[in-house]
């Protein structure tokens, strides 16, 4: 039967794809449904153009310093908003077309159109009523449409989209989610970004960069809430000396709006409303699953707020059916999605000695300015789950390559097991950390000890090096400091 198939994905965002990819390769006949755009969220609207705008941002502020490097430039420095919106746009279609091209190449079906679920086994993909994003990609020639389609096993990875709260929902004018902020019409002179997790607390730094008055409220006690409070402080008082306004502990009950800026209640701790008119208003409260029109009641697929209840591998409750990605639950991370995938594919495929991912190891980057990164426990966790630790820290003023690159605002810190030397977490702030974070996911997945990291020799004059002396920091033998 040509519309029947060994394994079927739901949503080719970056779980999707590598699904679609480690299935073929395993020798499945497999094919991938897509509704909207190849590459997901993340290549399109999220992880990939967001850093394309933080980049433009970047050499703008480089631009704007340049005498800080001993370079004059003539006139002032101004941003073409157009050209930086062209550019991140353009880079997001490049990735549309490389995952048509990956389709094509591991010889994947891509079936256009929105996939439901009927049965164990077998879904109706329709019409789509989604409107592609611009510019996309040519489809993949050979895309097939609307039908009926069974597979033995059928992989949910349908991603998630912004959570909006009652009463404030976005409007796509003056109040944005990422999608609007992604790509204004003109920049705003002010901007009140709602919640300071990595996607509120990326935007801002892109904005306060351009030369926007930025405004950051957020309901808890830190920004970026999920870091080490240490590594949340120094890149909170970074912020403000940026320039960036950080209200904590207060969150925002009521927006007004008029013809051309909001005017938004924020209440505080202590009760007390201050409101604040901005031109714009960003809502990054967090994300959902897309949990919803894909036939899940109908099956009686378990979900739990808002996402589907999986196990370790990635099976639902009902035979035949998984999840994974954002959809599955948290960490809604890009790189967990991709992770899980293969997980899942290769447990299906039977292959010997599949092991469940370790949600520990799991990084986190925030590419704001400067950068966040981190793995593992923080210390206060650490202390709470009852270990007795011991606790490194290295600034970047310490660190020559940091100097050199006038980029010596930072710092690593890492926690151990004082009884057993094991690396339980570590926590970057600075500059390239997002980069730099690899190296201690890699040390923890391989049960490095603080002795083997002693031992091993980092290259001088490099930002790695600060990675290191935090280790002999928390041993009493920190070196450069």
């Amino acid at each position: 039967m040509a519309n029947n198939y060994d394994v079927i994905i739901i949503g080719s965002g970056p779980g999707g794809y590598i699904a679609a990819i480690r299935s073929a390769q395993l020798g499945l006949k497999t094919a991938i449904v897509e509704r909207e755009h190849l590459a997901g969220i993340c290549s399109n609207w999220g992880c990939i153009p967001t850093k394309a705008l933080l980049r433009s941002a970047e050499i703008f502020h480089y631009a704007e310093h340049a005498k800080n490097y001993g370079l004059k430039i003539e006139g002032s420095v101004t941003a073409d908003l157009k050209a930086i919106v062209a550019r991140s746009r353009g880079i997001a279609e490049r990735m549309n077309g490389g995952v048509g091209f990956l389709m094509k190449k591991n010889k994947v079906d891509v079936i256009w159109g929105e996939a439901k679920l009927t049965k164990p086994g077998e879904i109706i993909v329709s019409k789509t009523t989604k409107k592609p994003m611009e510019p996309q990609a040519p489809l993949p020639k050979n895309a097939l449409g609307e039908g009926t389609y069974t597979a033995k096993h059928i992989i949910i990875a349908t991603g998630a989209r912004p959570r909006a709260l009652p009463g404030i929902e976005p409007d796509g004018k003056l109040i944005w989610t990422y999608f609007e902020a992604m790509k204004p019409e003109e920049m705003p002179k002010s901007l009140l970004v709602m919640g300071s997790g990595a996607i509120g607390i990326e935007f801002a730094s892109f904005y306060r960069t351009m030369g926007v008055d930025v405004t950051v409220v957020e309901v808890m006690s830190q920004v970026m809430p999920v870091e080490d409070t240490e590594i949340s402080n120094f890149a909170r008082k970074q912020f403000e000396k940026q320039g960036m306004k950080i209200i904590l502990d207060a969150k925002v009950t009521k927006v007004e709006k008029s013809a051309n800026s909001i005017t938004a209640h924020v209440e505080k701790k202590d009760g007390k409303v201050e409101k604040i008119t901005a031109d714009r208003m960003v809502s990054a409260v967090g994300v959902q699953g897309n949990i919803e029109n894909i036939g899940l009641e109908a099956l009686g697929i378990k979900t739990d707020r808002g996402c589907i209840v999986i196990d370790p591998y990635g099976k639902t409750n009902v035979p035949g059916v998984y999840a994974i990605g954002d959809v599955a639950g948290p960490p809604m991370l890009a790189h967990k999605a991709e992770h899980e995938a293969v997980i899942c594919v290769e447990k299906i495929a039977g292959l010997p000695n599949v092991h469940p991912m370790d949600k520990a190891k799991i990084p986190g980057c925030t590419y704001c300015n400067p950068q966040v990164a981190s793995v593992g426990l923080t210390e206060a966790k650490a202390k709470a789950e009852g270990y007795d630790i011991r606790v490194g820290r290295f600034p970047f003023v310490a660190n020559g390559k940091a100097i050199a690159l006038g980029e010596d605002q930072g710092m690593v810190k890492t926690v151990f097991d004082k009884k057993t030397g094991q690396l339980l977490g570590a926590h970057l702030v600075g500059a390239e950390v997002t980069e730099l974070i690899q190296g201690f996911v890699v040390a923890m997945n391989l049960e490095t000890t603080e002795e083997e990291l002693m031992h091993t020799i980092f290259p001088h004059p490099t930002l790695s090096e600060t990675m290191k002396e935090s280790v002999l920091d928390a041993y009493g033998r920190v070196l450069n400091a």
